[in-house]
C-alpha cells in the first residue's frame, strides 16, 4: 500500500535536502512581490518599455502556478492573495478565509509567531485585496473597516499604502491611528519621514483612499519603502516575511489602458531590482516574485525595444484564467520551477521559513 505524503511534507524534505547541499540552505528571510495581474505580457511589455531589460532576468528558477478560486475559474485578489497566505482555495472576495468562510492563520501572522520581524508594502489601498489577505479575515473583501481593525490584531512591523481613512474617517468613530501608536507604531506622515526612520514599528498611509498612478506623480514611494523594509526587518536576528505589491499593475489592465500597466510595471521593477540586490548580497533571502492573476487579457501588437514604444489590446475589462509565472531567487529558489497550484507558493514559503502552524 502506498504512503500517501502531504504536499507541506514533501516541500519540507525537499528544503531539508537541499539544507544538506553545501551551497544551498533554508532562507533567512522573504521577501515576497506580488504584480497585481501581472501576466507574462505585462513583463514583457515593461521589458519592452524599459529599453529591453528587466530585473527578472538576473532569474533562472522559474515556475507557474494555476490560479482558479474555489468557485470560479478566473480568481480575483482576494482569493489568489489568500491562497497565497493560507494554503487554501477559496471563493472570490474572500479575505483569509476558506471557502467555508473559516478564518485561516496567514504566513504572517506564523512568521510573527515564530518572532520574524514581518512587512506589507502596497501601491494599492493597504485593506484593498492583496495586503489584506495577509493580515486579516472577513468573509468580503470590500469590508475596508473592518480589515482595518484587523491591523490591531498583530504585530506587524511595517505597513505602507493607501487607504487612511480606513482608518481614521471610519464609520464607528474609532481613530485606528490613535490605536496604533498606543502600540508603539509611528505613524508616519510623509515619504522623507519615513526614510528618515532608523529603527522601531511604523505605518506610512500615503493616500486617503486609492493612491494616485506612478504617471501622476506617486514618486519612489514603491522602491523607498522597499528599502525601508529591507533595512529595518533585517535588524531582527531571527529573519523576517515582507509581502510587497505593485498593485496598480491591475488597474491599468481594468482600464484597458497600455501606458498605465507598463508604466506600473516598470515601477514594480524598481522593487524587484532592490530585492535581488539585497538578496545577492545578504546571501540568506529568498526572493520570489509573481502575481494573483493576469488582467486585461493584454496581446502585444507591436514595440519597439530602442524607443520603449508598447503597443497592445485588451480582450476583456476584467481578469482572465492564464497562468501566471512565478520566479524565485536565492536560496531553496529551485522548489519554485515546474507547474503547481497557486496554494502551493503557501506550502512552500511555510516549509522554507520552517513555521509551525501548531
Amino acid at each position: 500500500m502506498k504512503k500517501v505524503i502531504s504536499i507541506s511534507l514533501l516541500y519540507l524534505l525537499a528544503f531539508t535536502t537541499f539544507g544538506q547541499s553545501s551551497t544551498i540552505k533554508y532562507p533567512k528571510n522573504i521577501i515576497f512581490l506580488i504584480g497585481d495581474g501581472m501576466g507574462v505580457s505585462q513583463i514583457y511589455a515593461g521589458l519592452t518599455a524599459n529599453k529591453g531589460h528587466l530585473a527578472l532576468e538576473r532569474i533562472r528558477h522559474i515556475g507557474f502556478h494555476k490560479n482558479q478560486a474555489s468557485d470560479n475559474y478566473v480568481t480575483d485578489s482576494a482569493a489568489g492573495a489568500t491562497a497565497f497566505s493560507t494554503g487554501k482555495k477559496t471563493y472570490n472576495g474572500a479575505i483569509g478565509v476558506d471557502a467555508t468562510q473559516a478564518p485561516q492563520v496567514t504566513l504572517l501572522e506564523l512568521a510573527e509567531k515564530k518572532g520574524l520581524a514581518t512587512g506589507l508594502v502596497s501601491t494599492a489601498d493597504i485593506t484593498d485585496a492583496t495586503p489584506a489577505a495577509f493580515i486579516a479575515h472577513q468573509i468580503k473583501r470590500n469590508m475596508h473597516d473592518e480589515i482595518a481593525k484587523d491591523f490591531l490584531k498583530t504585530d506587524v512591523d511595517i505597513v505602507v499604502g493607501g487607504g487612511r481613512k480606513s482608518f481614521d474617517q471610519r464609520k464607528d468613530g474609532q481613530n485606528l491611528l490613535d490605536s496604533l501608536k498606543s502600540k508603539k507604531y509611528q505613524v508616519v506622515e510623509s515619504l522623507a519621514e519615513m526614510n528618515a526612520i532608523k529603527q522601531g514599528k511604523f505605518i506610512y498611509l500615503y493616500a486617503s483612499g486609492d493612491p494616485i498612478k506612478i504617471s501622476e506623480g506617486r514618486g519612489d514611494v514603491l522602491l523607498d519603502a522597499t528599502n525601508k523594509s529591507m533595512e529595518l526587518l533585517s535588524m531582527n536576528k531571527k529573519g523576517f516575511f515582507v509581502m510587497i505589491e505593485g498593485g496598480q499593475i491591475d488597474w491599468g489592465g481594468h482600464a484597458n489602458d497600455t501606458n498605465y500597466a507598463v508604466s506600473e510595471m516598470v515601477d514594480f521593477n524598481k522593487s524587484i531590482e532592490a530585492a535581488l540586490n539585497f538578496a545577492e548580497k545578504d546571501k540568506e533571502t529568498l526572493v520570489l516574485i509573481t502575481a494573483d492573476h493576469e488582467t486585461g487579457g493584454m496581446a502585444l501588437l507591436g514595440g519597439d525595444m530602442t524607443t520603449g514604444e508598447v503597443k497592445a489590446s485588451f480582450i476583456t475589462k476584467g481578469h482572465t484564467g492564464q497562468m501566471v509565472p512565478v520566479f524565485a531567487f536565492g536560496p531553496g529558489s529551485e522548489v519554485f520551477q515546474g507547474i503547481y497550484q497557486n496554494t502551493a507558493i503557501f506550502d512552500k514559503l511555510k516549509a522554507a521559513l520552517r513555521l509551525s502552524q501548531k
